[in-house]
């Protein structure tokens, strides 16, 4: 799936034979801004087929720490490691995602000229040319594996519709299946429940349940039930620190945890 990394962009050494590193590892990190630190010695890893959620008060670090993970902030100490040996940290954008790192923002960023389906194929070609994405015909695998992604968020019936026709959580869905058209390896989602209904948002952490066997995922979110129902583990951030983490129910009885953000309901 991936670009092979230079030696500069590597990290020295990778796990023993008989060790199976994390698929990320976050060491030490901190990030300035100026003369403001947004991130101050940040560590944590995430394992394979894990869902780990980035909660915490507004302003703690959390869209910061995920944009440092894909290369959109520069790191000013540490590293960020993936899969034991590419150090994120020394690598641009575009080299991160063709490692196998999809990244979704909060608002939906899907293509409203064109069909679903030519969205998808969009996003599965997203590692050709623009001559050989209009004019080339996919494989039989990228064909197959697009009708499966369809299948797998749903909307496989509405695949010749526009996205104007879907709705918020549809078009929210629709672009986490743009991403697993490039069969990443780890997600990064920002707020993808902000704006669903209840509904939509149960139907969001079922789908997101079922992604998790066939990728990691990092969660930003403030909706606290949807990390309870969805998440394997949750990190706390506060003012740029990891304050806790643990599983939903650990940090949920941590006393500075619910002085900070849960006592407060969260922050919308």
């Amino acid at each position: 799936m991936a670009d092979i990394a230079t030696a500069t962009e590597a990290a020295p050494a990778p796990a023993a034979a008989d060790e199976k590193p994390a698929l990320l590892s976050i060491e030490d990190v901190s990030i300035n801004f100026g003369d403001f630190k947004a991130i101050k010695g940040v560590s944590t890893t995430v394992g394979e087929n894990e869902i780990r959620f980035f909660i915490g008060p507004n302003g703690a670090g959390k869209t910061t720490m995920l944009d440092a993970i894909c290369g959109k902030n520069k790191v000013s100490e540490g590293r960020i490691v993936y899969k034991g040996e590419y150090d994120l940290t020394k690598m641009r954008e575009y080299r991160i995602a063709n490692l196998g790192i999809g990244r979704k923002f909060q608002a939906p960023s899907v293509f409203n000229g064109i069909t679903i389906l030519e969205n998808m194929e969009l996003a599965a070609a997203g590692k050709h040319t623009l001559y050989s994405t209009t004019f080339k015909r996919l494989s039989k695998d990228t064909e197959d594996h697009i009708r499966y992604v369809l299948d797998f968020i749903g909307l496989d019936g509405k695949k010749f519709d526009y996205p104007t026709r879907l709705s918020h959580g549809e078009k929210q869905w629709l672009e986490i299946g743009m991403l697993l058209a490039e069969r990443p390896d780890l997600l990064l989602l920002d707020e993808p429940v902000a704006g669903m209904s209840r509904r939509e948002t149960e139907h969001t952490a079922e789908l997101l349940q079922k992604v998790k066997n066939e990728c990691s995922v990092i969660v930003v979110e403030h909706d606290m039930q949807f990390a309870k129902d969805v998440s394997d583990k949750v990190t706390v951030f506060h003012e740029g620190r990891v304050l806790d983490e643990g599983t939903m129910d650990d940090v949920s009885n941590n006393q500075q945890v619910i002085d900070v953000y849960l006592g407060r309901g969260g922050e919308a």
